[in-house]
C-alpha cells in the first residue's frame, strides 16, 4: 500500500555508507550512480530489484529499480516517545 502523505519537504544529508534493506517502509531519499535523485517508499527488496512508490512531486506512483543503479539512500528518522 503506498503512504497515506506526502515525504518531507527537506533532503537529508547523503550517508556515506548505506543500505536500502533497512529503510523498508520508510520515506527513503534515493540518490542514482547517474546524479538523479527522488523522495521513495520502498517495500519490498529482492535479488536484481526494489520496488516501491516513487514522488513524483504530487503523488506516489508505484516504481521498481535495480539496486544496481543505487548509489547511497538516507531513511528519515522515525519519531519516537523517548
Amino acid at each position: 500500500m503506498s503512504p497515506q502523505s506526502p515525504p518531507p519537504t527537506f533532503i537529508p544529508p547523503k550517508p556515506s555508507v548505506s543500505y536500502i534493506v533497512d529503510c523498508l517502509y520508510q520515506n527513503t531519499y534515493v540518490w542514482l550512480i547517474n546524479g538523479s535523485q527522488f523522495w521513495f517508499y520502498p517495500t519490498r527488496v529482492e535479488y536484481g530489484e526494489v520496488s516501491g512508490y516513487r514522488w513524483n512531486g504530487a503523488f506516489w506512483q508505484f516504481y521498481g529499480i535495480d539496486p544496481r543503479l543505487i548509489d547511497a539512500v538516507a531513511c528519515t528518522p522515525i519519531p519516537t516517545l523517548y
